[in-house]
């Protein structure tokens, strides 16, 4: 006796081949092309050309610098700060200087970062500049505008000078000493 098949089942397996087909093809071009969602890193921009700066270099130190309060970042704050870094002020109330280290410097900065809705630190013209490849002073202005709430808001204008060493020409620079000649 032959085998009846109906129209039905040559259309539901004609579908199945279609389907599987379809689904087959889509796997094998989805597997052939570059993920749109991970694109690849882009490795011809330099990091001179990025908000975070090159700390090889003086002006990407206060790049990097404006960065690390504008977002907040004591990680990259830390990177800034060699292990010798030493902070000095002027505490006016006292009539003298005072000073810390790099974990004084340290735990104060993240104090302030968790406390501040904002932060916004401009670094103005370079006053004075001197030094070599190894080390270098810099005197600067700067504007600081710390944002506790909309009701609280502090502006500080003042002057920094700043020593930044480096071991070699190809090391990073990182401060070794801030003297902050600010208003506040």
């Amino acid at each position: 006796m032959e085998r009846y098949e109906s129209p039905f089942h040559t259309i539901n397996s004609m579908r199945k081949h279609i389907f599987l087909s379809g689904a087959l093809l889509a796997i094998c071009v989805f597997a052939a092309c570059k993920n749109p969602f991970a694109p690849a890193l882009d490795d011809s921009v330099g990091l001179s050309n990025t908000p975070l700066g090159d700390q090889h270099t003086i002006d990407g130190v206060f790049q990097k610098f404006a960065y690390a309060y504008a977002y907040k970042d004591t990680t990259i704050y830390g990177e800034l700060l060699a292990d010798n870094f030493t902070f000095i002020f002027r505490d006016y109330d006292q009539n003298a200087d005072v000073s810390w280290g790099r974990d004084v410097e340290m735990h104060s900065t993240s104090g302030l970062f968790e406390n501040a809705q904002n932060l916004d630190l401009v670094w103005n013209n370079i006053l004075l500049q001197s030094g070599d490849s190894l080390q270098t002073t810099v005197a600067r202005s700067f504007n600081l505008t710390i944002t506790f709430n909309p009701e609280d808001i502090i502006f500080i204008t003042g002057n920094a000078q700043l020593t930044l060493n480096r071991p070699n020409v190809d090391s990073v620079w990182q401060l070794t000493y801030w003297r902050d000649n600010s208003n506040y």
